[in-house]
């Protein structure tokens, strides 16, 4: 009989910290699971610490190359003989016995969920972070309408690979990971994932994350990197094209929004310390080819996209030029109201600057007071 959950574990140069992740996993009060140590043709001895668990459920699984990390996460997937599978890094970690229990009796009473996910604690060396403040969904358990909580995700990703269970069956529908977007694929698929189905949420925090330089974490997110950002506004465009396929929604707008917004904070950014050259303009002209619709779509996200680098260049103190970027993005968008009055604040000088702030520090007031 087939075990109900599959855990895969990618793992490459990490057999150090592999039995922390696989005995967290033996540990669960929740029986029914295989685990499969999906080895990427590591130089280690992964090989030696996965056959020492001596527990028939635990599986070994050699690449005679290395497939690089996507293909091998989508291997371990097509192998999963479980209903759900739960991806889980090798250098990641369950928190508690009874979180397997926990993940596995929503599913069960709720079929029209896809994948569940939870808040997660950041271990830097043997010191807990803490929870992870990007991860924070809210106070309370909830299952959200998938199309709704798309909408939240879009603004930026709030899910931890390693704390996300999925249906198998909405791999098969939907896909795997997407080789073409090596940093923010899993992004990616929570974005396609949640098009089609609910969406759980547990605001207890039931996994470790290991923050550390071997991770894929660390060596993507590495300032204002032009890979990284490519990846992250190819997301945005390619899930807008499919919600709008399959008609979640009538106009781009909030996803232009985003965009523009993720634009604006990387042509502000200073590229890491060896990272090379970061996103520029010419990568932004060469998305946009790409990736418009058609002459409307394109001013609409040029427009937002100027009213958001006048914003980053306001919160620096840069008035010349916020007003400048506010004046390209008018000349789009003549009708913005908004924009105007961004503008013309700038026009008056320090005063329009003190009173744009006075007016920002009270929204912000009266949000924190809800």
């Amino acid at each position: 009989m087939n075990p109900l959950v599959s855990f895969v574990v990618p793992c490459y140069k990490l057999a150090h910290l592999l039995p922390q992740c696989v005995n967290s996993i033996l540990a669960q009060t929740y029986k029914n699971f295989e685990v499969l140590i999906m080895d990427n043709c590591s130089p280690d001895n992964t090989p030696e610490v996965a056959g020492s668990f001596n527990d028939p459920r635990v599986v070994h699984i050699r690449n005679d190359v290395n497939l690089g990390h996507v293909r091998n996460f989508n291997k371990g997937i097509a192998m999963a003989r479980g209903k759900y599978v739960w991806l889980v890094s090798a250098d990641d970690w369950l928190r508690g016995t009874a979180v397997l229990g926990r993940y596995v009796e929503l599913m069960e009473r709720s079929p029209e969920v896809g994948y569940v996910f939870c808040r997660a604690i950041e271990v830097q060396g043997s010191q807990e972070i803490g929870a992870a403040s990007w991860t924070n969904c809210g106070k309370e358990e909830r299952i959200w309408n998938g199309r709704s909580f798309l909408m939240r995700l879009i603004q930026g990703n709030c899910i931890v690979m390693s704390s996300t269970m999925v249906r198998k069956k909405c791999y098969e529908t939907v896909g795997m990971f997407s080789l073409e977007m090596p940093h923010a694929n899993d992004w990616y698929l929570w974005c396609a994932l949640a098009l089609h189905n609910q969406v759980a949420y547990f605001p207890e925090p039931m996994v470790f994350v290991r923050i550390h330089e071997g991770s894929l974490t660390t060596a993507f997110n590495q300032g204002s990197n032009s890979l990284c950002v490519v990846d992250e506004l190819s997301v945005l465009w390619r899930v807008a094209r499919q919600a709008e396929l399959a008609g979640a929604f009538s106009h781009r707008h909030a996803f232009n929004a985003c965009i523009a917004r993720r634009v604006a904070r990387a042509l502000k950014s200073e590229p890491a310390q060896g990272t090379g050259p970061g996103f520029t303009e010419a990568d932004f002209e060469a998305l946009l080819r790409r990736y418009v619709r058609d002459a409307e779509d394109e001013a609409d996200i040029r427009a937002r996209a100027f009213m958001a680098v006048g914003d980053e260049h306001f919160w620096n103190g840069e008035y010349r030029q916020a007003t400048e970027a506010y004046r390209r993005g008018i000349r789009l968008r003549p009708w913005w109201v908004r924009s105007w009055t961004k503008y013309l604040l700038q026009r008056a000088g320090g005063a329009g600057v003190r009173i744009r702030r006075f007016l920002l520090d009270l929204r912000r007031q009266s949000a924190e007071a809800k």
